[in-house]
């Protein structure tokens, strides 16, 4: 197929152009930078060199897949605007939005109503599933390069102690890039149409579980940083009601009609691993 994927350079879209690629598909990427476009050449994919403010390059296409954010106060009408353009190409539109649309408690699954951190989000993924297109809805992301997991080393190198909003007994429900990127491929090489998926690894252990690995590994000796939400906010913003969620949420769906199954079990385990991979990578 003819696959054109948004944020391609990206931390999620870089991971879901490849693994598409070497599933034999021809990949278009669409990237702000020409330096990040000699990357998605390297990886056999043809840069497309733009953003979401113009779509008049972006390619017609059998999937379209939007994995692009920018971040700022035109986020909402941005990614409204993308979502458009997409649906407008005719192709079917994978849309990625996120588990934080449940807010906290749970258990959720994808026909819980929940409390939506970003309500305009929930509007967006509605035109999509209207459209017969699929969303796709990871939880908080590690592994690889990024994810939020990095906020724990950067925070174990430059201040010797993972920050953390609160005491961190709450949960996050998780997902290796690596295993979203799967279900990405499953899904666009599927029939499936209107429908909302979840991927999250099932793992339970607790962000301080989670930040005291990242500490030890990047040498910090497990030490956090507790954050009270007022200072967590004034530090990361509207992110920080995010990073505040404790929630269990239910992917099965994924696996009962697409054969999605998790390979990576949690972060903790192989936390040297992912700090080796993040260090490298900066």
């Amino acid at each position: 197929m003819n696959i054109f994927v948004t944020g391609a350079t990206g931390y999620i879209g870089r991971a879901v152009a490849e693994a598409l690629r070497r599933r034999g598909h021809r990949v278009a990427g669409l990237t702000r930078s020409t330096a990040k476009a000699k990357l998605l050449a390297s990886a056999e994919i043809e840069p497309v060199l733009g953003d979401m403010r113009d779509p008049s390059a972006w390619k017609k296409s059998d999937v379209l897949i939007h994995c692009a954010v920018e971040y700022g106060t035109d986020y909402e009408a941005l990614d409204r605007k993308a979502v458009g353009a997409l649906l407008a190409l005719g192709g079917k539109v994978l849309y990625t939005s996120g588990v934080w649309q449940y807010g906290s408690g749970g258990p959720f699954d994808e026909s819980s109503a929940g409390k939506p951190l970003m309500p305009w989000r929930s509007e967006h993924e509605k035109l999509v599933l209207a459209a017969k297109g699929l969303v796709i809805c990871p939880g908080c992301v590690y592994g690889g390069t990024g994810g939020l997991t990095g906020l724990w080393f950067q925070g174990a190198v430059d201040h010797k102690a993972a920050p953390i909003v609160g005491e961190g007994a709450n949960r996050w429900a998780v997902v290796h890039v690596s295993d979203l990127a799967d279900l990405y491929v499953r899904a666009a090489e599927s029939a499936l149409s209107g429908e909302l998926l979840n991927a999250v690894d099932g793992s339970r252990f607790t962000v301080r579980e989670m930040a005291e690995a990242a500490s030890r590994a990047a040498g910090a000796g497990g030490a956090v940083e507790a954050l009270p939400f007022a200072d967590a906010e004034k530090r990361y913003g509207g992110m920080a009601h995010g990073l505040a969620l404790d929630q269990n949420v239910d992917a099965s769906k994924a696996g009962r009609i697409l054969g999605w199954a998790p390979r990576f079990k949690g972060f903790p385990p192989d936390a040297e691993l992912y700090f080796a991979a993040w260090r490298a990578f900066r």
